[in-house]
């Protein structure tokens, strides 16, 4: 589901209830994980205003205590709801080169020679890094490229565009039904 509000930016996920005190696990995007806590009151993605009072680690994730919410029943109710955060509310880069995963959204991708390749319709990170979601500029479905250097180069927002240098094609293999109706 898109941002409520173009001005508006997805600073992190929650996942599941954690306990029975009204705790919830959030997917923080920011830079460091409990950092999460420094922003708000957050909007989620069903129009609900939230706001975090507390945030600690827990192994590898983040834990939140969200004001008003005090058992898990409570907290189940957030499951799976994205949070946004004012574009204002967030600090101004200082890097001309430094930008933000939703500055990349809807950017022009454009191979080194200058051809339309396609572009950026969404960024994620599923575990293994950041990916880029790439809209072909031909049409078609929709595919997935590490958002590396190697792999995107140049990125400028100013100008709306980035340059991506595609990794070599690879070997597609057909489906698991279509091979063994070959066979």
């Amino acid at each position: 589901m898109p941002a409520p509000d173009p001005d508006q930016v997805l600073l992190g996920q929650f996942g599941a209830a954690h306990g029975i005190r009204g705790e919830i696990k959030i997917n923080s995007y920011t830079e460091e994980p409990l950092g999460i806590a420094d922003y708000g009151p957050f909007t989620l993605d069903d129009g609900r205003v939230v706001e975090i009072d507390s945030v600690r680690m827990q192994g590898d994730g983040v834990v939140a205590r969200i004001k008003g919410i005090s058992d898990r029943n409570g907290a189940e109710t957030l499951r799976n709801r994205k949070l946004f955060v004012e574009r204002a509310a967030l600090p101004e880069l200082e890097e001309e080169d430094d930008f933000y995963h939703a500055d990349l959204i809807d950017l022009a991708l454009e191979l080194t020679d200058g051809s339309a390749y396609g572009k950026i319709v969404s960024v994620q990170n599923f575990g293994a890094g950041d990916l880029i979601e790439i809209e072909p500029a031909a049409g078609g479905k929709t595919f997935y490229l590490p958002f590396t250097r190697a792999i995107v180069p140049t990125v400028d927002i100013k100008a709306g565009r980035a340059v991506v240098v595609p990794p070599p094609e690879t070997e597609a293999r057909p489906e698991d039904g279509e091979a063994e109706a070959e066979a």
